[in-house]
């Protein structure tokens, strides 16, 4: 179990002490978590996460760091609670029970509430024996609108948030409020957000028919912090968020090298094949081989003993492995063994962040040495350009950096002037590119003609490669490369890279 005097530890010493949330992607972002002892404002309207992000953040600090919290709802029961989280593989109810999370629900009625004598002073007394009853590190309160709903005094309800904010920092607990925005302003009275420590607003907006939900760090005093918007998802564990800024240039460099799958598409990379963790592209038009080659690498990688992960976007499962089969590929063994993880699914069924996140968790699950996407171009309808380069970006960060060696298959279209334009707008994060495409030779009979696939390289980083274009033929057998003899003038000819 980590120590909280640990995860507090900064690059820069005389940063504030931060209480780590534990939540994926938040902790990277504010560089290190929330500010110790200190208050957060967490703002955001119906349905941005607030609830759950407080639970999380409570819940993870009872498990991974010791650190027992209160929740306190002035809109939920306990009953409402449980059944929130209950799908999230988040055991509150568990917690409860071992007192290392108490829970007060309480409900306020008007009639309850006299502006005259208004004050929180039975609040203070409830949260006081809580802190010392189980020794609480963490403090929620969902939401600072509801407490302060039927209080139409400006002047007592400023005292009195001044008070409770006051209060909480003199208890050395480090407290979670959440608020709802109203009128540009981040909370409904529009105080909280100049007197808290840090703020942080989350929205879920709509973009194309695709709800993406959104954080900020609005404000944090003394501390460097993200400034970005970074998209975020609820799933089964809980919040993630996916740092736009993890994209970096700190990967290392390395000269081993993997096969390509293919002994005569080796002999074309010197008999090397592809640098290890490094991003490979094949891109072509439809029907030109692109996943039987992907699917070659996969195979070679499983046979060294390699786990990979296969992506596929276009076809299920059941439908790549017959279509494979039927070129010799026989994939059951390895997925039996655990070294062949496919996972397939629709693009348009989630938000490009969704796909990234659910990468990343694959990834940290099976931890594989090889991935395959197949093919990249469908994202494209997903997002805006901007928006698909960034998540490309990142997928190819995230493979780099953790040295696995990255395959992905882009479709072009045959009305596309140049083959070579499949290459989504991220061909300078590309270490090797490979373009397969159609090609036409002369009839056995030398009457008409009949098509053919060729191959070649376009660049391959850091070793010599051949600029021959190569013919590729798919049978029963699986494939092969052999030297197509192209006239000299044609297109073949003119197309083909000159060697780097």
């Amino acid at each position: 179990m980590p120590d909280p005097a640990e995860t507090t530890t900064n690059l820069n010493p005389n940063q504030l002490p931060r209480c780590p949330t534990g939540i994926t992607g938040l902790d990277q972002i504010t560089e290190g978590g929330l500010p110790r002892n200190m208050t957060t404002l967490v703002c955001g309207a119906a349905g941005s996460g607030k609830t759950i992000f407080g639970l999380d953040f409570l819940i993870n600090g009872a498990i991974t760091y010791n650190e027992p919290g209160i929740f306190i709802s002035f809109e939920e029961t306990a009953d409402e609670l449980y059944r929130d989280v209950a799908s999230l593989n988040l055991d509150l109810k568990g917690l409860v029970s071992q007192k290392k999370v108490v829970l007060h629900c309480v409900s306020l009625e008007r009639s309850d509430i006299k502006e005259d004598i208004f004050n929180l002073e039975g609040l203070f007394v409830l949260l006081d024996q809580t802190i010392h009853a189980i020794g609480a590190k963490r403090i929620v309160i969902d939401s600072i609108e509801s407490l302060f709903a039927d209080v139409d005094d400006l002047g007592a309800l400023r005292s009195e948030i001044k008070r409770l904010f006051r209060w909480l920092k003199k208890r050395n607990v480090t407290a979670f409020i959440t608020g709802e925005p109203y009128q540009g302003a981040y909370t409904r009275r529009g105080l909280e957000e100049y007197i808290s420590d840090c703020v942080i607003s989350l929205d879920n907006r709509v973009v194309e028919q695709i709800a993406i939900r959104r954080i900020r760090i609005v404000k944090y005093r003394g501390s460097n912090h993200g400034t970005n918007e970074y998209p975020f998802i609820i799933s089964k564990n809980g919040i993630s968020v996916i740092p736009i800024t993890s994209a970096g240039l700190d990967h290392p460099g390395t000269a081993e090298r993997v096969s390509a799958g293919l002994p005569s598409l080796d002999e074309m990379f010197q008999g090397g094949g592809y640098t290890k963790g490094s991003a490979v592209l094949l891109s072509g038009t439809a029907g030109t081989g692109k996943t039987s080659l992907a699917f070659a690498f996969t195979l070679s990688a499983c046979r060294r003993g390699e786990r990979c992960l296969f992506l596929s976007y276009e076809e299920s499962a059941g439908q790549l492995i017959q279509n494979m089969s039927s070129i010799g590929f026989h994939c059951e063994p390895f997925i039996k063994q655990g070294l062949l993880k496919i996972v397939a699914t629709r693009p348009s069924f989630f938000g490009l962040e969704r796909h990234l996140l659910d990468l990343h968790q694959t990834i940290e699950e099976f931890s594989p040495q090889c991935v395959v996407i197949d093919p990249l171009t469908s994202l494209i309808g997903e997002g805006t350009d901007r928006d698909i380069k960034s998540m490309v970006t990142r997928m190819i960060d995230l493979l780099k950096s953790r040295r696995i060696t990255g395959l992905f298959t882009s479709l072009v279209s045959s009305s596309e002037p140049r083959i070579s334009s499949g290459e989504i707008g991220v061909s300078s994060l590309i270490d090797t590119w490979i373009v397969v495409r159609e090609l036409e030779e002369d009839a056995a009979a030398g009457i008409g003609k009949k098509r053919i696939r060729g191959l070649y390289i376009v660049k391959s980083r850091g070793m010599g490669h051949s600029s021959d274009v190569r013919k590729m033929v798919l049978s029963n057998d699986g494939i092969s490369l052999t030297p197509v003899d192209a006239p000299a003038g044609t297109a073949v000819s003119k197309d083909a890279p000159e060697r780097k």
